[in-house]
This record gives C-alpha cells, sequence and structure tokens, in this order.
C-alpha cells in the first residue's frame, strides 16, 4: 500500500534547469530537507505542507496534462513513500525526474526515473553531507549538478570532474550562484578551462524571480 506523503505544492510552470530548460513540466515539491544550504531559495518547503494519499497527488499531475514531471523539494528521498511516487508516475507514462540533494541514497530509486544529483559545493555549507556511493548508481540518462558560489567553489568542481571522471558518467551541469557568482564570470571560466560540461542558468528566476509556485 502506497504512502501518504507530506507535499509543500504541485504546480504547473516551464522546467528552468537541467537538460530540459524551458519545457512545461508538473513539479511536484515535497516537504522537509535536512540540508540547510546558505543558497537555498525553497526555505517554504523546510517545514507545513499537507499529507497527501498517493492518489490524490496522480489525479492532480494529471490534470495539469504534462508528459514531465518534476519530483523536487526540499529533499523528496527524506520521506521514503516517495519511491512508490516514483514509480507510480513512470508507470502512468511520465517522464520523470527527481532533483536530489545528493545527500541521501539514490540507489533505490526507479531506473526508469532521471535522477538530477546535487553535488554540494564548499560554498553550499553543506559539502560534508555529500554522499559519494551515489555516484556508483549514476547511469548516462542521469544529470550532476553543481551550484558555484566563488572562483574556490569552481576550482573544487573542476577537481571533482577529474577525480571522479563525472563528465564520462553523465552530463554535468554547473550554475553560477544567484547574486553570488555572476553567469558571464562562470561562462568565462569554463570556456578558459574548456571543461566538459553544460552551463545553466535558472530560467524561473529570469522570468518570474523568486515567486514561489514557478
Amino acid at each position: 500500500m502506497s504512502q501518504a506523503l507530506r507535499i509543500t505544492e504541485i504546480f504547473h510552470s516551464l522546467q528552468g534547469e537541467t537538460r530540459s530548460v524551458g519545457r512545461p513540466a508538473t513539479f511536484v515539491r515535497l516537504t522537509g530537507c535536512p540540508l540547510r544550504c546558505q543558497y537555498c531559495d525553497t526555505a517554504y518547503a523546510f517545514h507545513g505542507g499537507e499529507w497527501m494519499e498517493q492518489a490524490a497527488i496522480l489525479a492532480q499531475v494529471e490534470a495539469f496534462g504534462a508528459q514531465l514531471v518534476v519530483v523536487t523539494g526540499g529533499e523528496p528521498l527524506a520521506q521514503q513513500g516517495v519511491h512508490d511516487l516514483l514509480t507510480a508516475l513512470c508507470d502512468a507514462g511520465h517522464e520523470v525526474f527527481l532533483e536530489t540533494s545528493g545527500a541521501l541514497d539514490v540507489s533505490a530509486v526507479d531506473p526508469r526515473v532521471v535522477k538530477v544529483l546535487d553535488l554540494k559545493s564548499p560554498g553550499s555549507g553543506e559539502a560534508r553531507r555529500n554522499f559519494w556511493a551515489n555516484l556508483d548508481c549514476i547511469s548516462p540518462q542521469d544529470q550532476i549538478k553543481m551550484v558555484v558560489c566563488s572562483r574556490d567553489d569552481y576550482e573544487w568542481a573542476r577537481e571533482m570532474l577529474e577525480q571522479h571522471q563525472l563528465a564520462a558518467r553523465c552530463e554535468v551541469l554547473l550554475s553560477p550562484s544567484h547574486g553570488q557568482v555572476s553567469p558571464t564570470e562562470l561562462a568565462n571560466w569554463i570556456l578558459a578551462d574548456r571543461l566538459p560540461v553544460r552551463m545553466q542558468i535558472q530560467l524561473h528566476k529570469l522570468l518570474w524571480g523568486d515567486v514561489p509556485g514557478h
């Protein structure tokens, strides 16, 4: 029997990040996160939310009519029942992305789900929480993301690329931390070092700023 999940919001928007940037998607934001990254823009999802049965979540997702579904947080894997939800979404024919901090074990995630694994940089304040064994669970369909808060973070990301051969595992995304590193700075660093990564800027912030539900 599927478990109820605490949900902060379910909404329809454009995907602001990853290789699906710009695509219409339904977002299922779960409540709760064990991390406290200094640049977090979804702190409103740390607490509160509403308990919802899986059937009600699926019904709301279907009502939006989007093929792409992004399960995010908070940290979705902090709720054990999310695994049943991910499988149910895949069974319903959706393309499913899971946005996860990289601090919790991803080995039990349905293999049909695209994992977007966020390796926490030193500038996040949570680098000690990276669960490095997750890299062994990454497949070519997945994506690894690193948020760059400073030149030191960039150097760290470059070192991780080489040390763990990240680009050979899957596509790697580098993001400038909003208000801390300019997109132009990061672009120039990537080009100068010819890094095998995709740079991304948060489209939703360009369109709607920090308004929740976008």
